[in-house]
């Protein structure tokens, strides 16, 4: 069984305009994730899905792997999948996808999502949530809410507030935008079209739950920091200078 880890990115991003290329400390932002991603001890190979040439060669030129995709996909899942058809990947092999956006991504948050999937024969889809902390805007669209089962399933994702504290007690859950799929589940879930509350939320994992899929949920404390503002952008070059840190620590 193989475990690959592709990283898909769009150049022509809806709220950042070429933000994967974005210089991070003398390095484009996709090599950070790309670096981040390669330092899980879970992955097989990492290789970055481009839909342009310039984000190949960036990646290339340092000795990463990438492949061309198509520019006119719906969504990152369509671009991860057209990239693992074509690294070759069959039946039960466990395609990661992780998000471009995210060039402080933890590798051990990659490791608990591929655990969870070898653990679980029957898990077709996975992915992460972590508990939200006092500072978070939970009204921010841009932090995905998630509602949980008593099995450890999602019931649904949402840009809004949910679940809605009419009472205390409710948990609130932010999601973190790593998937883990089989591939042959993959392949099946591309194949259908984009459904209505999935275009409705601008959120693609929709399309598994509104098919009648479940998509098992990974409990972590690992706090995502995605890159969706300048504000986010400068946000993460005043971290990475003030850590010390380069793509390789």
């Amino acid at each position: 069984m193989q475990i690959v880890g592709v990283v898909p990115a769009r150049y022509h991003s809806t709220r950042l305009e070429g933000k994967v290329l974005a210089d991070v400390e003398g390095y484009p932002m996709i090599w950070w994730v790309y670096c981040r991603a390669a330092r899980s001890s879970s992955l097989d190979k990492v290789v970055v899905a481009a839909d342009d040439e310039r984000i190949a060669v960036e990646i290339r030129k340092r000795g990463g792997n990438a492949v061309m995709t198509r520019t006119d996909h719906a969504s990152g899942t369509d671009r991860v999948a057209e990239a693992a058809e074509k690294l070759g990947l069959e039946g039960r092999d466990i395609v990661v996808n992780v998000q471009g956006d995210e060039p402080l991504l933890d590798p051990r948050a990659i490791d608990i999502l591929v655990e969870a999937m070898k653990r679980g024969e029957q898990v077709e889809m996975a992915t992460l949530i972590h508990p939200m902390n006092h500072v978070e805007d939970p009204q921010n669209p841009n932090v995905v809410k998630v509602v949980v089962d008593r099995q450890g399933y999602a019931l649904y994702f949402s840009r809004s507030l949910v679940p809605y504290p009419r009472n205390e007690g409710g948990p609130l859950y932010r999601h973190v935008g790593i998937y883990g799929y089989r591939y042959e589940f993959l392949r099946c879930l591309v194949g259908e079209s984009p459904t209505p509350l999935e275009r409705a939320e601008a959120l693609e994992q929709l399309r598994a739950l509104e098919t009648g899929h479940r998509i098992k949920v990974v409990e972590t404390s690992y706090h995502s920091l995605g890159v969706d503002t300048l504000r986010d952008l400068e946000c993460v070059r005043a971290t990475i200078r003030e850590q010390g840190l380069s793509p390789s620590t």
